[in-house]
């Protein structure tokens, strides 16, 4: 945020591929427009991981497919940023916990923060409740049980909190790919997907 402005901020990182679900985020801009009165900048910003731009902004996002591995500086860059009140949602786009991604994320979330750091955050955590109330908790994706990942509905997010708060959330859900699609075609859906995408922005912001 600058002024008071959200800006969505797309980490870009040297390994795997850091540029996916495309759409999603003019998806939860139009969203934050549509449900809250939080001004919003109209497009993703797009930041180097070891860049220290990412220290102007409170929210930022990461995802992939392939394997993760963090240079020296967007390691350091990663952990400060967490340490010093930043929020980092990151979505596994292979929705499964035994992948490339999902695997090399969490190793180096253990060689950032210790084992253990990221933890299963029940269903009464604040950011299910921050603005719309999920009860039981990450609601589901469609790709969860499409037969590529691991057949497997997560019912759980994993969270890194710094003190008493969260600085990274991670979904293996592929939130990314259930928000991925122009923000017009809401109108056909019974129930809008992306109302939880709302709630972690809005938490974030707090």
């Amino acid at each position: 945020m600058q002024g008071n402005t959200f800006t969505f901020v797309r980490l870009r990182y040297r390994s795997g591929d850091w540029d996916t679900d495309q759409r999603m985020p003019s998806n939860l801009l139009n969203s934050l427009i549509e449900y809250t009165t939080i001004p919003v900048a109209p497009q993703e910003k797009v930041i180097d991981l070891s860049s220290p731009e990412i220290f102007q902004y409170p929210f930022c996002y990461l995802s992939g497919h392939k394997l993760i591995q963090f240079d020296a500086q967007e390691a350091a860059n990663f952990k400060q940023y967490v340490q010093h009140g930043g929020f980092i949602l990151v979505d596994d786009c292979n929705h499964d916990i035994d992948g490339l991604f999902a695997r090399s994320f969490e190793t180096q979330m253990t060689k950032l923060f210790g084992a253990g750091a990221l933890k299963k955050i029940p269903n009464t955590h604040p950011v299910y409740h921050t603005f719309f109330s999920f009860e039981k908790g990450p609601p589901n994706t469609t790709f969860e049980l499409n037969g590529w990942g691991d057949d497997l509905v997560h019912e759980y997010l994993k969270a890194i909190e710094i003190n008493g708060r969260i600085g990274v959330l991670y979904s293996n859900k592929d939130y990314g790919c259930e928000w991925d699609y122009d923000f017009r075609n809401k109108r056909f859906m019974a129930e809008d997907n992306t109302k939880f995408g709302v709630n972690i922005i809005v938490y974030a912001m707090q």
